[in-house]
């Protein structure tokens, strides 16, 4: 069973893909200044994970891409939506086999898989990869209804289906 903080995320992870649902390609890429586009959004989160998860863990890069489409503080970009699904599915699969490794030790732990140790530990990363997903799936919603979307979601999910509260 995962560490209840890694359900959180997979839960915060499917509230994302259910807020985007029946986007085109066309709003996705489109930008409302000074918001970066929501396929930009959806890259930037891919980017995040495998930062985290996988470069900083095992010094992997499985879509280098995002590192240059979707980095913090890399020039702005329009990427395709599919493209963008695509390098997100790709590495929250590849991720998710670490974080089912995660315990509540190891959450107070530093990584040091590629390089120095980072400035955060484990369990600090994970909150602040959750919080991250929130912040953006309200702007990605804010971003849809300037385009005009209607019937939007507009309240969190099933979370007592599908993320109840567990205790460590």
């Amino acid at each position: 069973m995962a560490h209840p903080l890694v359900d959180q995320l997979r839960f915060t992870r499917s509230e994302f893909v259910r807020g985007l649902q029946g986007l085109t390609d066309e709003d996705a890429r489109r930008r409302i200044m000074p918001i970066n586009c929501i396929s930009w959004m959806i890259g930037h989160l891919a980017w995040q994970e495998q930062r985290y998860w996988l470069t900083r863990a095992s010094g992997k890069i499985l879509v280098p891409e995002v590192n240059t489409l979707s980095a913090s503080g890399g020039p702005a970009s329009t990427p395709p939506l599919d493209q963008m699904w695509q390098a997100w599915r790709t590495i929250t699969a590849a991720s998710d086999p670490f974080l089912d490794t995660l315990t509540t030790e190891m959450l107070t732990t530093y990584m040091t898989g590629a390089g120095e140790p980072d400035a955060e530990t484990i369990g600090t990363r994970l909150r602040r990869t959750t919080y991250h997903y929130w912040y953006h799936n309200g702007e990605a919603q804010a971003v849809r209804q300037l385009l005009g979307h209607a019937n939007l979601e507009d309240f969190v999910g099933d979370i007592e289906g599908d993320a109840v509260y567990r205790p460590e």
